[in-house]
């Protein structure tokens, strides 16, 4: 399967251990983890400041993420939403461009959306679940 997870999964995933720890190992091992140059920025700026994690560390992992995923290219259209960050509009057209079969995000904004141009919108939580046949 190509997942596609958004900034403050992969930020969750390394950041804290639980569920967004073990969804990324289980992504990473047996299927396709996206991601975009806008997603490893965000993120990279969000590990630094927010978590304040070493630099080091956040090298480390975004190596790990342009290494094992593939890091797709901004297209050149977006799609028409009504969200409002306009960065996570930029993020979903980089998902939908990689013919990704599902986006993974804790934005609730985005969760709301449920669906677009038929790539499911899912939590951590609702992945994880269709993954491992629980719930």
């Amino acid at each position: 399967m190509r997942i596609f997870l958004d900034t403050n999964v992969l930020a969750s995933a390394i950041a804290t251990r639980g569920l967004c720890t073990e969804l990324f190992e289980g992504i990473i091992t047996n299927h396709d983890l996206l991601t975009s140059k806008e997603v490893l920025r965000e993120l990279q700026r969000i590990l630094s400041q927010k978590f304040r994690l070493p630099k080091r560390v956040v090298q480390q992992y975004l190596d790990l993420l342009r290494t094992e995923g593939h890091v797709v290219v901004a297209p050149g259209s977006m799609p028409r939403l009504r969200i409002k960050d306009p960065d996570d509009i930029l993020i979903i057209a980089c998902a939908i461009t990689a013919k990704a079969d599902v986006f993974v995000t804790g934005d609730k904004e985005l969760l709301n959306l449920g669906k677009i141009e038929g790539m499911p919108i899912l939590s951590p939580r609702e992945l994880w679940q269709r993954l491992t046949g629980a719930g």
